[in-house]
C-alpha cells in the first residue's frame, strides 16, 4: 500500500469520510488486492497506449488472455509469470528497465520467459469464473510444454497456487510473491472485505452490467498518489530526467484499467477472501477438491517487510500449509511495500536474482542432504 498524505503512517486504506461510501472502499479493496492506493485520471478499456520493456510477441490468443512470449532461445527450461488479475494490465511484471520482472529473469539467467497478459472483461465475459482462468491458464502450459516454473504475483500467486494443486505434474518449481492465501491471518484487506455488506458486491457488478468496471472505482477515487508515494514503490529518486520519464510512466499505467467479470470477481471476494478455501483445501478447481498439502514442488516465497496488503506473516505463512518438504521451501523478505515486490528497483537489484538463481539450481545436492 502506498501512504496517502493527511493520513497517519498506521493507516489503513482508504476509508471515506461518507459512512454510505466505505463499503464500496471494501469492495475494491477486494477485487484490486494488490493496488489499492488512490486512483488518477479516465479508464481506457482498449488496448494499453504503453510499450512493454521487453520484446515479445503473443504466442496464444485466449479468451481470457494474450499468452506473451519473451524468449531469447527456443531451448531450456521455461518460466511462465502469472500477472495479477485485478484492477491494472500485466505491464506491472514488465514496467520499465530495471523494474521489470521478465528483465530480471532473464539477466539472472532464465532464457525462456512467458508472461499472462490479461484482457478487460468485454459484456460476454461477465459469466467468466476462477475455473475460466485456470482453465485457459492450463491451455497456456500445454502450450508453452510442461512443467514449467509458474512465477505468481499476488492474485496471480493464489491462482499459481491453486494451478500447481490442480496439476502438480505440470509444475515443476513455484514462485508466491505477495501471495494473499492464509487470509485468516489479519490484514486491513481481509477485515474490509469479511465486514462489507454482501448487496454491496453484488450491486457493484450489476452497475458494470454483470462485470465490475474500472472506471467505476476510478469514479469513487480521484485523486493521485503523490511524488513521495511512486518513490516509495519504485524504489528510486525521481529528480531527474529519467525519473521525470518513469514517474509519466507510471502516471499512465495507473490509469489504465481493466475491468473484471462479476462472476469472477464475486467468487474471489466469497471463497477466497470470506470462506478462506485456498487455505481450508476446500476449493474446488475444475470439478475436482484441491488442497495446498497437494503441492510438493519447490517452491519460494517472496513478501514485503512494509507489505500493507499481503503482509509478511501472510505471505510466509503459505509455507506450512504446503505438501512441498521444509527443505524445498525457500523464502525471503525485503524491505518493500506490496508494489516495490514486483516494480521497485532494489526488490530487482536483490531478491529477484536469488529467485532466477533458485530456478536455475540443481536442487539435487538439497534432496541428498535432506535424505
Amino acid at each position: 500500500m502506498v501512504k496517502q498524505a493527511g493520513k497517519p503512517s498506521g493507516a489503513q486504506g482508504p476509508v471515506p469520510d461518507d459512512p454510505l461510501l466505505w463499503p464500496f472502499a471494501a469492495a475494491r479493496l477486494a477485487m484490486d488486492s494488490c493496488f489499492w492506493w488512490l486512483e488518477r485520471g479516465p479508464a481506457e478499456q482498449g488496448d494499453s497506449t504503453l510499450s512493454w520493456t521487453t520484446p515479445s510477441t503473443v504466442a496464444l490468443e485466449l479468451a481470457t488472455m494474450r499468452l506473451r512470449d519473451c524468449s531469447q532461445t527456443r531451448s531450456g527450461q521455461p518460466a511462465l509469470v502469472c500477472a495479477p488479475y485485478a484492477l491494472h494490465r500485466a505491464l506491472i511484471a514488465d514496467f520499465a528497465p530495471g523494474h521489470s520482472v521478465v528483465q530480471s529473469l532473464q539477466t539472472g539467467g532464465i532464457d525462456r520467459v512467458y508472461l499472462t497478459d490479461w484482457r478487460s472483461a468485454t459484456p460476454d465475459m461477465r459469466y467468466f469464473s476462477i475455473d475460466s482462468y485456470l482453465g485457459d491458464l492450463n491451455v497456456a502450459i500445454d502450450e508453452i510444454g510442461a512443467p514449467v516454473d509458474l512465477v505468481g504475483l499476488c492474485q496471480g500467486g493464489w491462482l499459481s497456487l491453486l494451478y500447481a494443486a490442480r496439476f502438480p505434474a505440470k509444475v515443476r518449481r513455484l514462485v508466491l510473491v505477495g501471495a494473499p492465501v492464509d487470509v485468516s491471518i489479519e490484514s486491513s484487506l481481509c477485515r474490509l472485505t469479511r465486514n462489507a455488506p454482501e448487496m454491496v458486491y453484488d450491486q457493484l457488478v450489476a452497475r458494470g452490467g454483470g462485470n465490475v468496471r474500472g472506471e467505476e472505482m476510478l469514479h469513487f477515487w480521484s485523486k493521485a498518489p503523490n511524488r513521495d508515494d511512486i518513490v516509495t514503490a519504485l524504489q528510486i529518486d525521481l529528480s531527474n530526467t529519467e525519473g521525470a520519464a518513469l514517474l509519466a510512466r507510471f502516471d499512465r499505467w495507473n490509469a489504465e484499467t481493466l475491468d473484471l467479470p462479476g462472476k469472477y470477481y464475486l467468487e474471489i471476494v466469497h471463497r477466497i477472501f470470506r470462506e478462506n478455501q485456498i487455505a481450508g483445501g476446500s476449493f474446488v478447481a475444475l470439478g475436482r477438491t484441491v488442497d495446498p498439502k497437494d503441492v510438493k514442488a519447490p517452491v519460494f516465497l517472496l513478501a514485503g517487510l512494509d507489505d500493507e496488503v499481503v503482509p509478511a506473516a501472510q505471505a510466509l505463512a503459505t509455507a506450512a500449509l504446503l505438501g512441498t518438504p521444509p527443505a524445498f521451501i525457500a523464502a525471503a523478505s525485503e524491505p518493500s511495500n506490496h508494489l516495490g515486490l514486483f516494480m521497485g528497483a532494489r526488490t530487482h537489484a536483490h531478491a529477484w536474482p536469488r529467485i532466477a538463481e533458485w530456478l536455475r539450481d540443481d536442487l539435487s545436492d538439497v534432496l541428498a542432504r535432506s535424505a
